[in-house]
């Protein structure tokens, strides 16, 4: 493990070379913008829905700290269609503690896929990540999670250090607001290599090729009352959702 708190950034244009070699890339929010050709004060209009997120029942661990919304998507081209609703399914493989089970979980709002921004988001992801693998339709599922403190503690991955069982990952940080911790830490798969880092800054981003790169985010904390982290992660996946087939 590299014992650097400070996030390795990658420009827009280094992206495709930064995941060939190391499997993982971190943006700038400004980058995140060059990349996706999104404007960040549009990113930014997103962030209130967070506020709208419903409890996610399924923890096993009997914590009440997250919420989240998941809806589906596919990427074509430049179409973007969002599927039918659907649980959300990860194999036991991926996901010992939550795995084998379909967990149903309310869709993102129309308001946050209906705004431009979003489907030029998923859009531009895709682009980038066909460089990488020429496929030419992605089903994406996309997540918004809150982790809050209420409880005094939040685990933004309470499965551990793991893999999600798709082609590619993105995991942008919306944002951060009274808490310590969610360290990210991202780890070779077959390698001794790792890097640590926290992502602060709203619309910063960790993009992850997930057959090469094991990830976890460290429990939060809060530093003075309750606190919360906010995230949109978005799995690409080629040939279909899991649980498909």
């Amino acid at each position: 493990m590299v014992a650097s708190l400070q996030a390795p950034l990658s420009s827009a244009d280094t992206v495709p070379a930064r995941m060939r070699e190391s499997g993982y890339a971190v943006l700038a929010s400004g980058s995140v913008a060059e990349l996706c050709d999104v404007r960040l004060d549009a990113l930014a209009a997103l962030a209130p829905s967070w506020d709208d997120l419903q409890p996610d029942r399924y923890l096993k661990d009997g914590g009440n700290y997250r919420k989240r919304r998941h809806s589906c998507f596919v990427v074509e081209g430049d179409s973007v269609l969002q599927a039918p609703h659907r649980a959300h399914w990860q194999s036991l493989d991926y996901n010992a503690l939550h795995g084998g089970m379909q967990r149903w979980f309310e869709p993102i709002t129309a308001a946050v896929i209906d705004a431009p921004v979003w489907t030029h988001l998923l859009r531009g992801l895709a682009k980038q990540f066909s460089q990488l693998r020429s496929e030419p339709r992605w089903y994406v599922e996309a997540h918004q999670f809150r982790i809050d403190t209420s409880d005094g503690i939040g685990r933004p991955t309470p499965e551990g250090a793991h893999r999600d069982g798709v082609d590619f990952v993105a995991v942008f940080m919306v944002d951060r607001d009274g808490i310590k911790g969610g360290e990210t830490r991202v780890f070779e798969a077959d390698g001794p290599n790792g890097q640590r880092f926290t992502l602060t800054a709203p619309w910063s981003l960790l993009l992850l090729d997930d057959a090469r790169v094991i990830h976890e985010s460290t429990p939060i904390q809060p530093l003075a009352g309750a606190g919360h982290r906010d995230t949109l992660v978005l799995t690409y996946r080629a040939g279909g959702f899991q649980g498909d087939g």
